[in-house]
């Protein structure tokens, strides 16, 4: 477990494997957490399926009620919040590209890193900076 810190705000991570990175978006609403990855919600285990090929790298949602990631939210802008923590969370990494796999409100999270033609609420795919993200999918994601 490792802890992401920039000014207030305060990510926690975790990461698994080795190869090419993989950021992890668990589901779970605004309480998406780690467990959300490794525990009973998903289909299966992320980390263990793909750590054996993969730098595996995931976190606890900015407040989630089960998570220890906290710090305020920017109100005109709360997606991309949630974005900055995913982008400087890659950064601290000294990641440059990486793929994303984003389950249920993940898949939403994940939207705005990727920068491809992804319905409006995805954020941190849209943004993808210099061609970050390699590779977006999403898995059990609903749409508005």
């Amino acid at each position: 477990m490792g802890i992401f810190e920039k000014g207030a705000v305060r990510i926690r991570f975790e990461e698994a494997g080795s190869g090419f990175p993989l950021l992890l978006i668990a589901g779970g609403g605004l309480n998406s957490t780690i467990s959300g990855i490794t525990g009973s919600y998903p289909p299966f285990n992320a980390i263990e399926e793909f750590r054996g090929e993969y730098r595996c790298i995931a976190f606890d949602l900015r407040n989630a009620n089960a998570g220890q990631s906290s710090g305020p939210l920017e109100i005109e802008r709360p997606w991309d919040s949630h974005t900055d923590d995913q982008l400087g969370l890659m950064d601290h990494l000294g990641i440059d590209k990486f793929m994303v796999l984003g389950f249920c409100i993940g898949g939403r999270l994940s939207g705005t890193c990727y920068g491809g033609r992804l319905i409006a609420s995805l954020q941190p795919c849209w943004r993808n900076p210099a061609g970050r993200v390699r590779r977006c999918v999403t898995s059990s994601t609903k749409t508005i």
